[in-house]
């Protein structure tokens, strides 16, 4: 990968890989016919772009659960056990989060009430392989704030079925129904429903750029948990850090797909030449090559830094999905950073578990969206309602700001609404 040495020339290098991929016109245009057709002829326009971008002629839609049963009892025990570990652990983090963060408040005049949402559309990307990672870690928090249905949309295999490995841990995570769509079509679908398919309140998890730009068209007429680009990581790393691990971690990060974004700032030349030397060595045994050169070619980077503060202001500037420390006293830095999706302190902190088995989701802001959004969590599956439960006492203490607050905007109904009362109270004392 490339080294910069300049500090001002890195901050440039790091805004423009900040940047991120931009669609064009014709591709915006493209996904905004395909959620029409999807609107205005509903299932019939689903079959068809999925024989036209899948290449499979679907008899029906929806799977049936028979077939999710027989998935279950199909796949490799490991692989299952794999699956029961990932599940169990993405809800035990995940009901941490709702002891400590989802708690009514009825007992004040104000106060609020939290509801879980009545139903939920989890898109389970496939693409070249399917990733039932991605299920669990947007479905199991869906099931744990108790959300009263979910419907999953992941788009067929060759053979015009879903994998049986993604029926199996629909079935681990409580998914409701099955449907066997992609693309922004299955996100039209779930928006607006079809004959077949139910419409949501809410549509959640990762995809290509056609799903990430149907979601945000759809947006309002449903909510969304977030637009994810490609995949991201800067790792931080001193003299301390062994060059075998950093080198793993990028190329693993660099295999998401040439889009993906692999960065290390470092204030080591020898460490930064080393991981060089790993990389070209370790690329050669990995089935991605291909994917993982380009994705180096196109948006891998070394930086050098003078001290630990100049690689943290890089960072931040990024504001990366994935966000590693690998220092001396690592720890002692957490408090200075800003924007970031996931951290990970220390070298045993390894981006691999999180993306699988460690509990936290890793569906995660990208793109520069750390700057303000969150990962995936408890709180994208709930609705806050406050609650309003006062008396004439504060009527009487509140009526006549709220009065002229009204007429200094013109709103002379709502200045009368609460003058009334006041007049009322005038009348009859506080009873």
């Amino acid at each position: 990968m490339k080294i910069i040495t300049n500090f001002k020339e890195a901050i440039e290098a790091v805004s423009r890989r900040a940047a991120g991929l931009s669609p064009d016109v014709e591709l915006e245009q493209t996904v905004r016919q395909i959620i029409d057709e999807v609107r205005r002829r509903g299932d019939a326009a689903v079959l068809d772009f999925t024989k036209k971008f899948d290449g499979v002629r679907l008899a029906a839609l929806e799977v049936d659960k028979r077939e999710i049963d027989r998935a279950f009892r199909r796949i490799d025990a490991a692989l299952l056990a794999a699956l029961e570990l990932a599940a169990k652990r993405i809800a035990a983090f995940h009901s941490r989060q709702k002891r400590s963060l989802l708690r009514d408040n009825t007992k004040s005049k104000l106060g609020w009430v939290i509801k879980p949402l009545e139903r939920i559309g989890v898109y389970a990307p496939g693409g070249t392989a399917p990733l039932p990672s991605s299920l669990l870690m947007t479905a199991v928090p869906a099931r744990v704030a108790g959300v009263k249905e979910i419907i999953l949309a992941t788009p067929p295999g060759r053979d015009g079925e879903v994998p049986a490995v993604m029926l199996a841990a629909a079935k681990m995570a409580g998914i409701d129904r099955v449907f066997c769509i992609g693309g922004a079509q299955a996100i039209a679908a779930l928006a607006y429903g079809t004959e077949s398919v139910p419409g949501v309140d809410k549509v959640c998890g990762p995809g290509n750029l056609y799903v990430t730009l149907a979601k945000k068209m759809v947006f309002g007429t449903v909510g969304i948990d977030g637009l994810y680009g490609p995949s991201e990581v800067i790792i931080i790393a001193d003299n301390t850090a062994n060059a075998g691990y950093i080198a793993a971690d990028l190329l693993a990060q660099a295999e998401h797909g040439s889009g993906a974004s692999a960065i290390l700032i470092t204030t080591s030349r020898k460490l930064a030449n080393s991981v060089n030397r790993e990389i070209e060595t370790r690329i050669i045994a990995l089935e991605r090559k291909g994917i993982i050169a380009e994705s180096l070619e196109k948006r891998g980077l070394i930086v050098l830094v003078d001290n630990i503060d100049q690689a943290i202001e890089l960072a931040d500037l990024y504001a990366p999905e994935h966000l590693c420390l690998v220092v001396k006293d690592a720890a002692s830095y957490v408090g200075k950073m800003k924007n970031a999706g996931c951290l990970f302190i220390g070298e045993d902190s390894l981006e691999v578990l999180v993306d699988y088995v460690a509990g936290p989701s890793h569906v995660l802001p990208t793109g520069g969206t750390a700057r303000f959004g969150s990962p995936l969590n408890i709180l994208d599956f709930v609705k806050l309602t406050t609650v309003i439960n006062m008396d004439k006492k504060d009527v009487r203490q509140l009526g006549r700001a709220a009065s002229t607050l009204a007429r200094a905007e013109g709103l002379d109904a709502h200045a009368r609404a609460a003058e009334i009362r006041l007049s009322d109270i005038d009348r009859g004392g506080d009873k």
